[in-house]
């Protein structure tokens, strides 16, 4: 539920806002701009990172007239996360699942549209909400991912994720990456996984920028997702938008320069 209304400046109400996946508390922050029967946009943010690394995001969305939000992963946050849960039990796949929390949040808001969503994600973020698009298909009007981590499952299947290092035919109950700790669930959800089928199904607009001289998720598998997207159109005949573009000399997590670009990109996908 709402907990605190921080600002209105007019036209955006930023508002902090809680909902629950089992046990767990999922903390985040919604704006709202002024009307009813909103469009949704959630913005998810990558991995050891947390809420404030995507609020420029959510605040752009709120500014074009969406509902729009954006929170701590449960145990996603090596420092000021705000939502329960340790490090040792958050995946890929846990972060699904506190997606779908925050939409049905979202979608339960008597000023919200529940049927026109748009899940953002960067990084990991990115991966999460393609996997989440994918499950929910037509729930999901649109799907942005900027950087997505699309490498996660060959990073596992290779034994080094970021900093940590492992033998993948034998994942510790613990390991470490950094400054967090992570729990062989980390590993074991993706292991098996094919990044390009977890993304497919998903029948809506998709838009993925990626830097060309990204050192930790190569641009190589945006293309590919992106090849996939369209091929799927292709063969399902579908009424949709694909867009890829790329940032020249945008790395992993975008500059402000090359953000502008970014959401000048965004901007450009959501109003044609």
């Amino acid at each position: 539920m709402l907990d605190t209304k921080k600002r209105e400046d007019g036209s955006v109400a930023e508002t902090t806002f809680s909902c629950k996946r089992g046990a767990l508390t999922i903390r985040g922050t919604e704006y709202r701009p002024q009307g009813e029967n909103l469009p949704i946009a959630i913005v998810s943010h990558g991995f050891m990172a947390f809420q404030d690394t995507v609020r420029h995001y959510a605040k752009k969305w709120a500014e074009m007239g969406y509902l729009a939000y954006c929170f701590d992963f449960c145990g996603g946050c090596v420092i000021k996360g705000k939502s329960d849960g340790p490090t040792t039990q958050m995946s890929v796949l846990t972060e699904v699942e506190d997606l779908k929390a925050v939409l049905q949040y979202a979608q339960s808001r008597p000023y919200a549209n529940p049927e026109d969503v748009t899940l953002m994600g960067c990084s990991q973020g990115g991966f999460v909400s393609g996997i989440t698009a994918a499950r929910l298909k037509e729930q999901i009007t649109r799907l942005v991912m900027f950087y997505p981590a699309l490498c996660i499952p060959d990073d596992a299947r290779a034994g080094k994720m970021i900093m940590a290092k492992f033998d993948p035919q034998n994942i510790p109950k613990t390991l470490r990456c950094g400054p967090m700790k992570l729990g062989r669930c980390y590993v074991a959800d993706v292991i098996g996984m094919d990044p390009c089928q977890e993304l497919s199904g998903f029948p809506g607009d998709v838009l993925i920028v990626h830097g060309c001289n990204d050192k930790v998720v190569p641009i190589e598998y945006s293309r590919r997702a992106f090849a996939a997207y369209l091929a799927e159109t292709k063969e399902q005949k579908l009424q949709r938008k694909v867009l890829f573009y790329t940032i020249a000399e945008g790395g992993h997590g975008f500059s402000k320069k090359h953000d502008r670009l970014a959401l000048q990109y965004l901007e450009n996908f959501i109003q044609g």
